[in-house]
């Protein structure tokens, strides 16, 4: 808690305004010895203002403590804050501190504004002082306000609208938080900062841009004139522990039958779609189907973003580019998968199927490419399948409606459906076969769905997954040859109880 106000008898004679300090200190311990200071026009004395300001979050400290401290930082904290920092800037120099490691550099700050707090005569703890120097470094070194919400676990995403806005999802339920940054030019200096590691930039010539950071947390940034309040700032996190089948079950998103069967489509070179919805989890779904593949099999990855955390030794990684400013340079994901093909891949992962490229990978999949996958946004397995018609169709290619569902039909084995329930749970509700085609139809079987029986006192959604009966699915001679069958059957028929 801040310090109560001295006595009105014996008040603290006022400081001078901050120093305008041209360079850097030497030593990490204080400003340079030969700084000019200007000094500011003297004003009447008056007692020093104590600001409120929380006490920073211990390490042990709950997320709920952590968020309810930012909550409690008052429009005389940002206000300081912002004094402080544009003090910082016309003290340090930013090309010498450039040339520091960011340990050092972080140390020369914290020595510069612990001096310019006394500069000003703040009364602050030394509790709230450390927050306050650890406010300003994060702005300086690191993403600002963002850092505590990049160190947490259990964000699955990030949604800035302006800055002041700020959104989270946690346990798939999206709640406002209390974060908040100085200004608009801010938020687009953390964006530039984010974009530039990877040498992409976002400004109003180049206004959208999809990054990474170093964690692989996909970035999406659309800036003004195209974003109308302010930069849009989108952070799809990704966990630092790999999920597994295993902790899908303990998660119910499926049964421990159901990911039996799901580890047996991995391991027998089924060629896999995985379907749903934003924020389903289908790019998750795809890591833990990855984990099944040999150690000895090449897999190239193609991706829009570099998402894919495969274990597998023999991986080979690629990212498609965007247009540079003269319209040149594109890199598309078409051009990816038609390239990998030439690499001798006996995998090829798509981490989204959303264009043309879907011909290319159906072809893929249908010359001797067997166990590739790839996602794709659709609502169900049937609805899966229209949109790979669609996709082809407006690639460009005049092909009969009866062609392009057989090509699908030849190259697509089965489709695991993944949802978003209304509770924000995410559940696996089918994996469907693609059988054949009957006249102009696209013949499909579930093995096992999930079957939403009602919810709960806390608004939890009640469902149980289900076999449909089917104790010979289709891959059936695909599991024997890989010395499966046995273990698939007893999976079928342990779900069927």
């Amino acid at each position: 808690m801040p310090r109560p106000p001295a006595p009105a008898a014996k008040p603290p004679p006022a400081a001078p305004e901050p120093a305008r300090v041209n360079g850097t200190s030497s030593d990490a311990g204080s400003l340079p010895s030969d700084t000019k200071i200007e000094e500011a026009p003297k004003k009447p004395k008056r007692a020093a203002k104590p600001v409120s300001v929380p006490p920073p979050p211990s390490a042990k400290a709950s997320q709920d403590a952590d968020m309810l401290a930012m909550a409690q930082k008052s429009e005389e904290y940002y206000e300081l804050k912002r004094s402080v920092f544009d003090a910082l800037i016309d003290t340090i120099d930013l090309a010498q501190l450039a040339q520091l490691d960011t340990k050092s550099a972080g140390e020369e700050i914290k020595d510069i504004v612990a001096e310019i707090i006394t500069i000003k005569n703040v009364v602050l703890s030394t509790i709230e002082q450390d927050q306050l120097v650890e406010d300003i470094c994060n702005d300086v070194l690191g993403y600002g306000p963002l850092e505590p919400l990049l160190a947490r676990d259990d964000i699955a995403d990030i949604m800035v609208n302006g800055a002041d806005r700020c959104f989270i999802e946690v346990g798939g339920r999206i709640q406002l938080t209390p974060i908040r940054f100085r200004d608009n030019a801010q938020l687009m200096n953390i964006c530039q900062r984010i974009v530039s590691q990877i040498g992409r930039r976002v400004d109003e010539s180049s206004p959208i841009c999809d990054a990474r950071l170093l964690d692989g947390s996909r970035v999406n940034v659309i800036a003004p004139p195209l974003s109308i309040d302010g930069p849009a700032l989108t952070i799809r996190k990704f966990k630092k522990d790999k999920l597994t089948l295993e902790n899908l079950v303990n998660f119910d998103s499926i049964t421990p039958e159901g990911a039996k069967v799901l580890s047996i489509i991995g391991n027998c070179r089924c060629n896999v779609l995985i379907s749903g919805g934003t924020g389903s989890g289908k790019t998750t779904l795809l890591n833990c189907l990855t984990a099944y593949i040999e150690a000895d099999e090449r897999v190239v990855t193609c991706e829009d973003a570099a998402e894919l955390q495969l274990q597998q030794p023999h991986v080979v990684r690629l990212e498609t580019r965007p247009p540079n400013l003269e319209g040149k340079g594109e890199i598309t994901m078409r051009d990816l998968v038609k390239n990998c093909l030439r690499m001798r891949p006996e995998r090829i992962i798509v981490g989204e199927v959303r264009g043309s490229e879907a011909f290319d990978l159906l072809q893929a999949m249908n010359t001797g490419h067997d166990g590739s996958m790839g996602t794709l946004h659709a609502n169900s397995p049937r609805e899966a399948l229209s949109r790979l018609e669609s996709m082809i169709t407006m690639g460009g290619y005049n092909l009969p409606s009866k062609t392009i569902r057989e090509m699908i039909c030849g190259s697509i084995d089965v489709i695991v459906q993944a949802a978003r329930l209304r509770d924000g749970s995410r559940r696996i509700t089918h994996i469907t076969e693609v059988i054949g085609t009957e006249g102009e139809v696209i013949i499909t079987q579930d093995l096992m769905v999930f079957d939403i029986q009602g919810e709960d006192e806390s608004g939890r959604v009640i469902g149980r997954h289900k076999s449909t009966g089917i104790a010979r699915p289709a891959f059936w001679d695909r599991a024997r040859y890989f010395g499966r069958d046995q273990e698939l059957a007893e999976a079928l028929d342990a779900a069927a109880d």
